[in-house]
């Protein structure tokens, strides 16, 4: 199977490589120091589950470096989103399949916007990763998991497909029946995690233990399944609860990607988090005060270091 992993940051750049390790041909779209180190020394993951040093490394800098591919993992960072699927569209034009593990909740739709939506499959990366040093992912936990699945719940050839390449990587790969909401339980966890720990400068571990910042954490919870549950996206008011047990169950040491981006003075997704919950919360009627004041706070860094 001949797989192009489009960003090759925590989420691409881990399960890339453990998809190559397992025999699919992948080639890595990456860029900068990234992309030097791994095509002179190739892509190491320093990983609980266990480590992996992938050499050599097929990278390039353009997809049209590429000749074909049969699907194509979709990470890139959202502010790179409308450029990035401009670049394969001629991938697309051969017949490569789209499979988005973006955050937020509007990335399929985006690139559908530019690819058509029938070669686009929404999905969902759950994994604590990023990139510690130039050709080396770090992974915080064991957690390590990817669902995705067509708009109208039913298996497809490319859904199946891709399904057997995972497994055979040794990683979790699950089809859910309703990918909108298992896109929106992601956001509900990971707008909250991402604004908390970037606000704070911090892992989640004492902004959980506090009474004070857990108050906030709990509160952007909240407002992101009212959000939700208002879009009829499928979640229920009773997934608050369940999301926060399961941000009590991360390492204490977990921080969001965004929060690595932050103190390495990078831009930060915050628009497609914490400022998508407050907009579409807007649309929809449904205050969300927590997450506004979280954009706000985190405004002067959205293009990275003031």
């Amino acid at each position: 199977m001949k797989i192009n992993v489009m960003g090759a940051g925590g989420v691409g750049g881990y399960f890339g490589a453990r998809l190559a390790a397992a025999g699919s041909d992948v080639t890595f779209v990456a860029r900068g120091a990234h992309l030097a180190a791994m095509r002179r020394s190739g892509l190491r993951l320093d990983s609980e589950i266990g480590p992996l040093h992938l050499e050599p490394v097929k990278g390039v800098a353009d997809p049209a470096e590429i000749p074909a591919a049969d699907m194509v993992v979709f990470a890139v960072k959202m502010r790179d989103t409308e450029s990035a699927a401009q670049s394969l569209k001629p991938l697309v034009a051969k017949g490569a399949a789209v499979f988005t593990f973006q955050n937020g909740v509007e990335s399929a739709e985006r690139v559908g916007r530019i690819l058509g939506a029938d070669n686009v499959v929404p999905g969902v990366a759950r994994i604590g990763s990023h990139i510690s040093a130039a050709g080396v992912i770090k992974q915080i936990g064991t957690f390590c998991r990817l669902e995705f699945g067509e708009r109208d719940g039913k298996p497809s050839a490319r859904t199946t497909a891709f399904q057997a390449a995972c497994k055979a990587a040794g990683f979790e790969a699950v089809i859910p029946k309703n990918i909108e909401r298992e896109v929106w339980m992601k956001f509900a966890m990971l707008a909250p995690l991402s604004g908390m720990t970037a606000l704070t400068r911090g892992p989640i571990g004492p902004v959980r233990a506090n009474p004070q910042s857990r108050a906030l954490l709990e509160a952007a919870i909240n407002e992101t399944v009212a959000v939700g549950v208002a879009l009829k996206t499928g979640l229920t008011p009773a997934d608050a609860g369940d999301l926060l047990k399961l941000v009590d169950g991360f390492p204490e040491g977990l921080m969001a990607s965004m929060a690595h981006d932050l103190l390495a003075g990078k831009p930060i997704e915050i628009e497609g988090l914490s400022g998508a919950v407050a907009r579409l919360g807007a649309q929809c009627g449904v205050p969300a005060p927590t997450h506004t004041f979280i954009a706000q706070a985190l405004a002067p860094f959205t293009n990275g270091k003031p």
